[in-house]
């Protein structure tokens, strides 16, 4: 199975003012064809024969080997990332129904739970992702990941099933924001799309099932 890069649903300018038209096009073109590149051709290598005909699911779900979790990683991580944002005002304000109760049960409010993830994000030293998801127990759970790695692989630190991700790396906000994180995170919740929030929620994560890509 060869992997290929998924179209957006928007244009390139659509998250204007919010995220930069030269970030998107290079970060989706460039960046994310390189992780599908990288993971196709290691598949194809002797040492990479074993997960051939496997899905991006099962292969994130059993990755140890570097060249897995990088590329892998980065191939499910950016495919949901670009499905996690629309333009500003097109896609609902915020978690309902069960999810909505779910995140006030954990921590008490949605602004509490922003909260969360907001430090999340911010305090992943280095490359990373912060992430919003459901653990095994069905609650609601934030945590981050370095690199490519998500909360899918064995070697999470939180393992939860992700509904929303934040993509920390320099190249998803330096032409923008350069070195100020704490702008581009606090910009991203006026671009969530949380109809797919939710839709991920109910779906599929609410019945313990990774959101397929």
């Amino acid at each position: 199975m060869s992997f290929t890069l998924p179209p957006l649903k928007y244009a390139y300018t659509a998250l204007e003012p919010y995220v930069d038209t030269a970030t998107m096009e290079i970060h989706h073109t460039k960046h994310h064809q390189a992780y599908i590149n990288n993971i196709n051709n290691y598949i194809n290598s002797e040492a990479g024969a074993s997960l051939k005909g496997k899905s991006i699911i099962e292969i994130v779900k059993t990755a140890t080997a570097p060249a897995v979790r990088n590329n892998g990683g980065g191939h499910y991580n950016h495919t949901l990332f670009w499905t996690w944002m629309a333009p500003a005002g097109t896609a609902g304000t915020g978690p309902t129904g069960e999810l909505k109760a779910k995140i006030e049960e954990a921590f008490g409010s949605v602004d509490a739970m922003k909260e969360k993830f907001n430090a999340a994000a911010l305090t992943r030293f280095g490359s990373g992702w912060a992430w919003l998801g459901v653990t095994a127990d069905g609650k609601i759970a934030v945590t981050s990941s370095a690199n490519q790695d998500n909360p899918l692989m064995p070697n999470s630190e939180v393992p939860l099933i992700p509904i929303l991700g934040l993509d920390v790396w320099e190249h998803a906000y330096y032409l923008q924001y350069q070195n100020r994180r704490p702008e581009y995170i606090s910009a991203f919740w006026n671009v969530v799309n949380w109809d797919k929030v939710n839709e991920y929620y109910t779906n599929y994560a609410s019945k313990g099932e990774a959101v397929p890509i």
